[in-house]
């Protein structure tokens, strides 16, 4: 059966589980995927989870131009780093999101700006989180001087089902006050309300003027689903749950076996895209 065929003018792409490999390589041939969508004038840009400083690898082997989401939309800036939006989350909220991730079980951490507190060092994943952000997390005995400017509140734990109720409880205790979704199986992302990969897309839409039937987007987890809901064509990683997979209107290879650039190849500028 022949693929659709959709106009397709921007590609959004989630970073982690998506665009890199779980070692967090940026290989070759999704730099020269990125290339062949630039030829073809197809717009590209990136969100994440990561705060800005963990884009930064990503900006010149890319040659990124656009807009980047970090936080999953509570920054927006440029490629020089100088902010567009920023959505932080209600300062009265602060302490109840914390205690209620701690309810769960799961650390915490906290990201203020350019900047990421924890109470564990050697809690679990922030040496690989150090590794993919580069930078090193600011150790505080507690969170009680954090309240103002709270970009993000993550909690982490190797016990999947944990983090998947504490997305459930903190859902359903500050409702529409927050976005509350996982960005990984280890980590659910508590951000502002309008700080989702949903709200990003519409927002680059409105910037760059592309309108929403004309984007594609991918990813690998949960949070990207608010992304695929609005967007002309949505991939899924093949690494995604089974969940995430039935969420989007097809389906790669996994970010171990090019599953970007495959689907670039096959979906944006194959038969399923503009040629």
């Amino acid at each position: 059966m022949a693929l659709e065929r959709r106009k397709i003018r921007l590609l959004l792409s989630d970073v982690d589980g998506t665009l890199v490999t779980h070692d967090k390589v940026l290989t070759e041939r999704a730099q020269q995927a990125v290339v062949r969508l630039r030829q073809a004038g197809i717009t590209f840009a990136i969100t994440s989870g990561r705060p800005p400083r963990g884009m930064n690898m990503l900006i010149k082997p890319l040659a990124i131009t656009t807009p980047i989401a970090a936080f999953n939309g509570g920054l927006l800036i440029t490629p020089d780093y100088q902010m567009i939006d920023e959505r932080v989350l209600d300062p009265a909220l602060v302490p109840g999101i914390i205690a209620a991730i701690d309810s769960s079980g799961l650390d915490v951490w906290v990201y203020r700006g350019a900047d990421w507190f924890v109470r564990n060092p050697k809690g679990p994943h922030v040496e690989r989180e150090e590794f993919t952000v580069q930078f090193a997390p600011t150790v505080v005995a507690n969170f009680s001087e954090l309240r103002d400017q709270i970009v993000k509140i993550v909690g982490v734990s190797d016990d999947f089902d944990a983090v998947a109720r504490s997305e459930a409880a903190v859902r359903d205790a500050f409702c529409e006050h927050v976005s509350a979704t996982r960005s990984q199986p280890y980590y659910l992302d508590v951000t502002h309300p309008e700080a989702n990969k949903g709200a990003v897309l519409k927002r680059l839409s409105q910037l760059l003027e592309i309108p929403l039937g004309e984007t594609a987007t991918i990813g690998d987890m949960p949070n990207d689903v608010l992304m695929f809901a609005h967007s002309g064509m949505s991939i899924a990683m093949g690494n995604a749950s089974g969940e995430v997979q039935r969420a989007a209107r097809f389906v790669t290879t996994s970010n171990e076996d090019e599953g970007f650039a495959n689907a670039v190849d096959r979906y944006i500028l194959g038969a399923g895209g503009n040629s």
